[in-house]
């Protein structure tokens, strides 16, 4: 089981690099023998599991990508070769000497043996990918993973110094999905009441809101957008939400801007300098991980997994430097990936201690973007342009005049042989004039994402229903309305 946090949280860095060491040698000689993707690849690539002895070694392992993962309609069984499936065969060749020792030794009875293969390794739980692949994409929970993501929940919490007494409201979307589920056992874990309101599309916005109020909820857990929404609506209604101390938020990226209107809106219905966080996930790592404060890192777990950053050319930078994040398990079961390409980039892992709260875990430094939001456009007759669409996050949620928006990409004139436009529909707030925001929004536009956008007024309830606000995972900010070629 994994080092107990608070010996983890401030082990000095060289005993975290031989932690790491000794892990990583476990979990590919003993553990990733027992994959079938990864066999087959190792067999390929002429390596042997015991040839991976140091975190400089898995640089000899190539990359897996959402590519090798995601199944697809001719092979809809491709997510199931990165599951653990372990045999006798394979148990006999690859398991430690000690495990096999107690069952030759006849320690451990028939059902003993199976039982603890069961609980370590056969697949209870999962979760899917949020469709950014054609088919989502399931990864798996054994029981052992189970009692892990509560332990890596109640870690995060403690990262931010949560007290127990705190009433918390869960209001992530209830789906076979990380972040509804991270929350709940990680809430369980750490023994505090807690209601589970499955979102705006379970138990319905008014209601959360009425139960924030009634239960003097202190700890808020929340899509970005959503929880706006909720606030908003609160705040219109003259709610007390006096209790609110932390609201931490997941499923997407957080600006500065929105943390400013969640703070203003919460302050308004009475709280008390309340602290707003953002966390980090993916599917593919099976957890998620935390800032201790607004503007620190997000502070990682590395008995359980190891993160490099590599460059354009796939190659390891510098400590602290730029470059995708690459995520490799060190501790779980089930699903596991190895070398895995996020497509997320970051300013770098930052490797002295926080000096914030004082932990010696790594932090992948703030303001993570995926890659998969950079899409090219034929703006003009002459070439394609790359255009970053993350840029449109921190920057319409940091207008105040503004209280929802979506781009949309399309063909102009509906003409799909023509040049593609970006269209931003807004709702201001009551009382805004829209050709001064127009005009302002227009030359932000153009001077942080590089291109010219055709901006329209929209209707606040007619605009929350293209989001999706209620009725989806997550918020649909940029809709792709081109052909597919």
């Amino acid at each position: 089981m994994p080092t107990p946090w608070n010996k983890l949280s401030r082990m000095p860095a060289d005993e975290l690099r031989a932690l790491q060491n000794s892990n990583l040698r476990k979990f590919v000689r003993h553990l990733l023998p027992y994959s079938p993707y990864y066999r087959e690849m190792f067999h390929k690539e002429k390596i042997e599991f015991s040839d991976i002895q140091t975190l400089e070694d898995l640089q000899r392992i190539p990359f897996t990508s959402k590519n090798d993962i995601a199944p697809t309609e001719e092979d809809r069984a491709r997510p199931r070769k990165f599951i653990l499936q372990p045999d006798e065969e394979l148990i006999k060749r690859h398991a430690p000497k000690s495990q096999l020792a107690k069952i030759l030794w006849g320690k451990l009875t028939h059902q003993d043996v199976k039982r603890q293969l069961e609980r370590e390794f056969k697949p209870v739980h999962m979760h899917f990918t949020t469709g950014r692949t054609a088919l989502p994409t399931p990864f798996a929970y054994s029981e052992r993973d189970v009692e892990l993501l509560k332990e890596s929940g109640e870690r995060m919490f403690n990262v931010i110094k949560v007290s127990r007494d705190l009433l918390a409201v869960n209001g992530f979307p209830y789906s076979p999905h990380l972040a509804f589920w991270l929350a709940y056992n990680a809430l369980v874990k750490l023994g505090m009441t807690s209601l589970q309101t499955g979102g705006g599309k379970v138990m319905g916005t008014q209601k959360i809101i009425d139960a924030i109020e009634r239960l003097k909820a202190g700890l808020l857990t929340f899509i970005p957008g959503y929880c706006y929404h909720v606030l908003r609506a609160a705040a219109e209604q003259n709610r007390d939400f006096s209790q609110v101390k932390h609201v931490v938020f997941g499923g997407e990226r957080v600006s500065q801007g929105l943390r400013d209107k969640v703070r203003e809106l919460l302050v308004k219905m009475g709280a008390t300098d309340p602290k707003i966080y953002a966390t980090y996930a993916m599917t593919e790592g099976k957890t998620a991980w935390i800032q201790c404060a607004e503007d620190s890192g997000y502070h990682l777990y590395p008995d359980l997994e190891y993160f490099e950053v590599i460059d354009k050319d796939g190659n390891r930078v510098k400590e602290g430097e730029s470059g995708e994040l690459v995520f490799t398990s060190l501790g779980w079961r089930g699903s596991v990936v190895v070398r895995y390409r996020t497509g997320d980039t970051c300013k770098g892992i930052e490797f002295e201690p926080c000096p914030r709260c004082g932990n010696t875990v790594p932090q992948i430094r703030p303001d993570i973007q995926r890659k998969s939001e950079i899409k090219e456009f034929h703006l003009t007759k002459v070439k394609g342009e790359l255009v970053n669409m993350n840029n449109f996050y921190p920057l319409l949620s940091g207008v105040k005049e503004v209280d929802e928006w979506q781009v949309t990409i399309r063909k102009k004139d509906n003409d799909p042989h023509g040049l593609d436009e970006l269209v931003l529909e807004i709702a201001p707030k009551p009382g805004v004039e829209f050709a001064a925001l127009k005009d302002r929004l227009e030359r932000a536009v153009y001077g942080d994402v590089g291109v010219g956008v055709k901006i329209v007024q929209g209707e606040l309830e007619a605009l929350l229903k293209k989001v999706g606000m209620e009725t989806e995972l997550k918020d649909k900010r940029i809709v792709d309305e081109r052909p597919i070629d």
